[in-house]
């Protein structure tokens, strides 16, 4: 799997790993309906899913993957909270990014 495939994979677990959240978030802190629970299981269902679809051992899915739902997350801070992220989010972002990505290129390499 290339790098942004896994790329794309990755975003699109973080999206419904943060919809998965989001949902409950919404009924516990907000007072929304009981009923954002079922969207929210299918959610994180998923998420999971998504997760089980890289060829690499789960320990370096999970740590790569961070990279990605850090940014993931200050993209979901502006579109959805409507907070601008600082310059030092998006520069911890990018790093994360750099991680992810020394990470992934790492399986191909069998380390």
């Amino acid at each position: 799997m290339t790098l942004g495939k896994t790329t794309g994979l990755f975003c699109a677990t973080a999206l419904a790993e943060i919809v998965g959240c989001f949902l409950p978030y919404l009924w516990l802190r907000k007072g929304g309906s009981a009923w954002l629970l079922v969207p929210a299981a299918a959610g994180l269902t998923l998420f999971v899913w998504l997760l089980s679809l890289h060829p690499a051992p789960s320990g370096r899915v999970y740590a790569a993957y961070g990279g990605v739902y850090v940014a993931s997350a200050l993209v979901w801070l502006r579109v959805v909270d409507g907070i601008k992220p600082s310059p030092l989010d998006w520069l911890g972002a990018g790093v994360a990014l750099l991680g992810m990505a020394i990470m992934v290129l790492g399986w191909r390499e069998g380390g």
